[in-house]
C-alpha cells in the first residue's frame, strides 16, 4: 500500500493483537454517519473498507462509501466506485506479455523523457509459473522429470526473460516451475485473509484482496479472500496504482443447507452450483455463500466452488471467513500471529461468519440442499452443460447426432487402428487426466482417486491401451499426502504417473495422443472423448483432436481410464474384467466417504505445507542455473527471439494522444456466432504446422516438435497476431462449411487466413470490425484476444452481449466495444460480410452512449441502426481516448516525472 486516504469520516482506529498495534480503517465507525450496514454483505464490506482507506476526495470520495451503504436501499446499485486490490496474481502464460508490457513502458518512457526505474509495480505482484508444462511423457515412473526437462528446454527464452523481470522490478516475486497451479499455491501459501504493509512508520491492516490474470482467481474466494480474474491490461494497470472503477454489483445469495450424501463429490457438488447459477444468470454480479451447510463444508470444498465463479458467470463466489477458514490456515503452516490477526481485525469489523450471524440483505437468493447432489459431469462441450452420471451414456449418443453432427448412420463407425490391437469408435475414452485447480487442490477427491486406483489395481483392472492418463497434482502437498497414504504407488500402478505440477490438460497442454490414434480420429472423422477433472471443456480447448470434453471429479476420471469409453453406462456396465476373471463394477471400487476421510486424516498435516513452502521461491536445478545478463533498467531485445519480442504499443508515442475520430469505410473481418470463447479468439493450445503461425515459426528455422503452444509464446507479438482467431473450430458466418479461422477478403472475394487478410487490409488503409451474438469472449480472462484483435486493426466489435473481462480488455485495448438494442442482431440486420461499415458519434464519446452503426450495403442501401457504446466508466473514457490503458498510464507517469 503507497498511500493511505484523507480519513474524512474519522474512521482511523487502533487493534492491537498479541502486543503488536495495527492500523485500520473502522466499518463501526463508519457506520455512525453511513448508517446501519451490518447486514451488507460481506463482500461488499470489503469495497466500503477499500474506499475508507483510499478516500482522498479526487478518485476515492466520500460519495463513493455513500454509495456502497447506501445498497442496502434496493439490493442494487447503478453507481460505480474504485477500487485498488491488496495485490496481484499472475500465471505465467499472462504473466509473461504483462512483464513484456512493462519492460516495453520502460522504453516508452525513455522515449517521452522519463525515467524507466519509475516503471514498476506499486502493489506486491507474484507471477507463479504453472502454464508451460505439457504432458510430453506419461504412464511412465520417469514422466515427471522428463517433462520438467522437455519443459525448460522449450522455455529457456521466457524463462530467462522472467528472471531479468525478477530481478529488475521492485515488488515483484517469481514462483519457479515446478511448484503448483497458481491457484492453489495462493490458496495454501500466498493468501492471507488479512494483508499488512507500512505507510511512513505504521503498519496498516486491511482485508486481503486481489487480481489475477487468470479467471479462476476466484479460487482464493473459499478462503475469505475477495479477488477475481481481470485481463492482463486491468492487471498492469493496478500494479501501476490506477484505481480500477467497477458499478456496485448486485450480490445474489447462494444458501446451503445439510450435508454432502454418501457417493457424492465436491466436483459434483460445483457442477451442480454452476448449473444452476447459469440457469439463475449472475453475470457480472457477486455470488455470497451462506446458510447453516456452511457449518460442514470444508475449506478445500469451498474453494472448488469459488473457483468455478467464471463457468458460471459470477464475478466471484465468496465465502466469508469462519471458523472452518482459520482451522485451513492453521494447518496449511500460516504464521500463528497472523491467524491471530485475521480473527481479531474481522471481528471488529463484523466481516467474520458465526453460526448465528444474521443472514446479510441479498439482491436475489437461491437454495441448494447439499444432500440432494448427485454423482455427474459436464459436457461434451459447456461446464455448464451438468448430465446425471447415469445418463451420460444416452446423453453422448444423442449429442452425436445433434450437438456435434454425426450423421445418424455413422453414429456406431468402428476403425481398426493401424499397428495396435484395438479399434477405436465415437465415444472412446483417449485422454483422461487428473488435472486443474479445480480439483487438484481438494485432498477428498485425490484420496478418493487414489482409493479408486488401489482397489482396481488389486482386482487387476488397467486403462484402455487407447487411454492417455495422467495426474498433475495442484501443489507438491499433494506429492506429500499422496506419498504417505501409499495411494501414489496404487495410482503409478495404473497409469496415473505424476506428469509434472501445474494445469496440463485443462489448458489445452495434454500433449501429444498417439500417431496412431490420431490418424484413426482425423480419417474416419470420429469423435473422441476426454474425461478431465477441469473446469473447462470447450470444443478445441483439451486437444485438437478431442471433440468431446466431459468435466468430472478424479476417481470419475480414473474410472473412465478403466472403461475406456462413454458410450456406455458406468453406473451398471462393468468397468472390466478382474484378474479372477469375474466382472468389476464401479461399486466395486468406489470408496465411502469414511474411507476418504481415515485416509486424509492419517496422512495430511501442517508440517507438509511448511516442508513444501519452506523454499517455495528456489525452484528445481534448471531455474537456479538460469544466468541473467544485461543492466535492470531496460531489457535487451533480441532479433532472433521467437518467444519475447518489444511489442509496438508505445512505437510513435507522444505526451498528447491524436483525438478520437469517427470509424468510416470499415470491413467485416469475420462474422461469428453465439458463446464466442477467448480460446476461439487467441488459442492457447498447439500451434499447426499449417497456419500463419506456423509458417512464421518454419521460416524461422524452428522444427514443428519445437513449436511449443500459442500461451507459452505469448510474448511474441508476432506469433500471436497470427493465431488471433486461428481457433480450428471457429466458424465464420461470412464463408459456408468453413472451419478455421478463415475469411473473405473485399473486394477481391478470395478465400484466405485471417490474418493474412487483415494484414492486407492494414497495406489498403482499411478499418476493420468484428460481428457476433451473444455471450462474445467468454472463458479464460485471455489479454491476447483483445491485443491480437487490436494489432489485426479492428477497431470495433458489434455483438449481442460481452462476458465482463473481455469486454473491459478491449477497451484497454483501444477498441470500441459495442452491442446491439434489444430485438437486434446481426441475423436481423441481414450481415452478410459484404458491407462497409460507419460508425459515428465517436468525437463525445460518454459511457454506455448510443452510438450510429451505418451499413453501407453491396446494393447499394444504406440503414442506420443505434448500438449501445459498451465503455462504461469515466476512466474508460480516458483509456479509449488515449488508445489503451497502458498509453494512459505511460503519459501519466512521464508528466509527473
Amino acid at each position: 500500500m503507497t498511500a493511505i486516504g484523507h480519513d474524512t469520516l474519522k474512521t482511523r482506529r487502533t487493534l492491537t493483537v498479541e502486543g503488536k498495534p495495527y492500523e485500520y480503517f473502522s466499518l463501526p465507525e463508519a457506520a455512525k454517519t453511513l448508517g446501519d450496514i451490518s447486514r451488507l454483505p460481506v463482500s461488499l464490506k470489503v469495497l466500503l473498507e477499500n474506499v475508507l482507506r483510499f478516500e482522498d476526495g479526487r478518485s476515492y470520495k466520500v460519495d463513493d462509501a455513500k454509495s456502497i451503504a447506501g445498497w442496502l436501499e434496493n439490493a442494487s446499485s447503478s453507481r460505480e466506485v474504485p477500487f485498488k486490490p491488496a495485490r496481484i496474481l499472475m500465471q505465467d502464460f499472462t504473466g509473461v506479455p504483462a512483464v513484456v508490457d512493462l519492460a516495453a513502458m520502460r522504453d516508452g518512457i525513455t522515449r517521452l523523457g522519463g525515467n524507466p526505474a519509475k516503471v514498476n509495480p506499486l502493489v506486491p505482484v507474484d507471477l507463479v509459473i504453472d502454464h508451460s508444462v505439457m504432458v510430453d511423457v506419461y504412464a511412465r515412473p520417469d514422466a515427471l522429470q522428463k517433462n520438467v526437462d522437455i519443459e525448460f528446454e522449450r522455455n529457456g527464452e521466457r524463462y530467462k526473460f522472467l528472471r531479468w523481470g525478477q530481478d529488475a522490478f521492485d515488488n515483484f516475486r517469481v514462483v519457479p516451475p515446478g511448484t503448483g497451479i497458481c491457484h492453489q499455491v495462493n490458496l495454501e501459501y500466498l493468501g492471507q485473509c488479512v494483508w499488512t504493509s507500512t505507510n511512513a512508520g505504521t503498519t496498516f491492516a486491511y482485508p486481503d484482496t486481489l487480481y489475477g490474470t487468470d479467471s479462476h482467481t476466484t479460487m482464493v474466494n473459499g478462503l475469505g479472500i475477495l479477488g477475481w480474474g481481470v485481463g492482463g491490461i486491468e492487471a498492469e494497470a493496478a500494479m501501476l496504482g490506477q484505481p480500477i472503477a467497477m458499478l456496485i454489483p448486485d450480490v445474489i445469495g447462494f444458501r446451503l443447507t445439510n450435508k454432502l450424501p454418501e457417493g457424492a463429490t465436491a466436483t459434483d457438488l460445483v457442477l451442480t452450483v454452476t448449473q444452476m447459477l447459469r440457469r439463475k444468470g449472475v453475470v457480472a454480479k457477486f455470488v455470497e455463500f451462506f446458510g447453516p451447510g456452511l457449518n460442514d463444508l470444508g475449506l478445500p470444498d469451498r474453494a472448488t466452488i469459488g473457483n468455478m465463479a467464471p463457468e458460471y458467470g459470477a464475478t466471484c463466489g465468496f465465502f466469508p471467513v469462519d471458523k472452518v477458514a482459520l482451522d485451513y490456515l492453521r494447518l496449511s503452516g500460516r504464521d500463528t500471529h497472523r491467524i491471530a490477526l485475521v480473527e481479531a481485525y474481522l471481528k471488529a469489523q463484523g466481516m467474520f461468519r458465526e453460526p448465528n450471524s444474521p443472514d446479510p440483505v441479498f439482491t436475489d437468493t437461491l437454495e441448494l440442499d447439499l444432500s440432494t447432489v448427485q454423482p455427474s459431469m459436464a459436457g461434451p462441450k459447456r461446464p455448464q452443460d451438468r448430465v446425471l452420471l447415469k445418463e451420460v451414456s444416452t446423453s453422448f449418443k444423442a449429442d452425436l447426432i445433434k450437438g456435434l453432427g454425426v450423421p445418424a448412420n455413422e453414429a456406431a463407425t468402428t476403425v481398426k487402428v493401424a499397428g495396435k490391437n484395438y479399434d477405436l469408435t465415437h465415444g472412446d475414452v483417449v485422454i483422461a487426466a487428473i488435472t486443474s485447480c479445480t480439483n487438484t487442490s481438494n485432498p477428498s477427491v485425490l484420496v478418493a482417486a487414489g482409493l479408486v486406483a488401489r482397489k482396481a489395481h488389486a482386482k487387476g483392472l488397467k486403462p484402455k491401451p487407447w487411454v492417455k492418463t495422467s495426474l498433475a497434482p495442484g501443489s507438491q502437498v499433494v506429492t506429500e499426502y499422496l506419498d504417505k497414504s501409499g495411494l501414489t504407488a496404487d495410482l503409478d500402478a495404473i497409469g496415473f504417473e505424476t506428469v509434472g505440477y501445474g494445469c496440463t490438460t485443462c489448458i489445452g497442454n495434454s500433449g501429444p495422443l498417439d500417431d496412431a490414434i490420431v490418424d484413426a480420429i482425423e480419417d474416419n472423422r470420429l469423435v473422441g472423448a476426454a474425461v478431465i477433472s477441469g473446469n473447462r471443456n470447450f470444443e478445441g480447448r483439451v486437444h485438437a483432436n478431442v471433440r468431446a470434453n466431459y468435466l468430472a471429479s478424479p476417481p470419475l476420471v480414473v474410472a473412465y481410464a478403466l472403461l475406456g469409453k462413454v458410450t456406455a453406462d458406468i453406473t451398471t456396465e462393468p468397468l472390466g474384467t478382474g484378474s479372477d476373471g469375474q466382472p468389476v463394477y464401479l461399486k466395486d471400487v468406489w470408496p465411502t466417504n469414511k474411507e476418504i476421510a481415515d485416509v486424509i486424516a492419517a496422512s495430511l498435516s501442517r508440517d507438509q505445507f511448511l516442508k513444501r513452502y519452506g523454499e517455495v521461491f528456489k525452484g528445481p536445478r534448471q531455474w537456479q542455473s538460469i544466468q541473467v545478463e544485461g543492466d535492470n533498467a531496460t531489457y535487451r531485445w533480441s532479433d532472433g527471439s521467437t518467444y519475447v519480442k518489444n511489442p509496438p504499443y508505445f512505437d510513435g508515442i507522444t505526451m498528447e494522444p491524436a483525438p478520437v475520430g469517427d470509424i468510416t469505410g470499415a470491413r467485416v473481418l469475420a462474422e461469428l456466432g453465439d458463446s464466442i470463447t477467448t480460446d476461439h479468439i487467441s488459442p492457447a493450445g498447439s500451434i499447426r504446422k499449417t497456419s500463419p503461425a506456423g509458417d512464421y515459426l518454419l521460416e524461422r528455422q524452428v522444427t514443428q516438435a519445437n513449436f511449443n503452444s500459442y500461451g507459452a509464446r505469448r510474448g511474441n507479438h508476432e506469433i500471436m497476431m497470427r493465431g488471433t482467431f486461428a481457433n480450428i473450430r471457429i466458424r465464420n458466418e461470412m464463408l459456408k462449411d468453413v472451419e478455421g479461422g478463415m475469411t473473405r477478403h473485399l473486394p477481391s472475394g478470395e478465400e484466405m487466413p485471417i490474418y493474412d487478410a487483415a494484414m492486407r487490409y492494414k497495406q489498403e488503409g482499411v478499418p476493420l470490425v468484428i460481428f457476433g451474438g451473444k455471450e462474445y469472449g467468454t472463458g479464460s480472462s485471455r489479454d491476447w484476444a483483445a491485443k491480437g484483435t487490436m494489432l489485426l486493426g479492428v477497431k470495433a466489435v458489434v455483438v449481442e452481449s460481452f462476458e465482463r473481462i473481455h469486454r473491459s480488455n478491449l477497451v484497454g485495448m483501444g477498441v470500441l466495444p459495442l452491442v446491439f438494442k434489444d430485438g437486434t442482431d446481426r441475423k436481423s440486420l441481414r450481415i452478410q460480410g459484404d458491407e462497409l461499415i460507419d460508425i459515428t458519434g465517436l468525437d463525445t464519446i460518454t459511457p454506455r452512449m448510443d452510438l450510429s452503426l451505418i451499413i453501407h450495403r453491396a446494393d447499394g442501401k444504406v440503414d442506420t441502426v443505434p448500438v449501445t457504446c459498451r465503455i462504461d466508466t469515466v476512466d474508460e473514457v480516458a483509456y479509449f481516448q488515449h488508445g489503451g490503458i497502458l498509453q494512459y498510464v505511460l503519459r501519466a507517469m512521464a508528466k509527473a516525472a
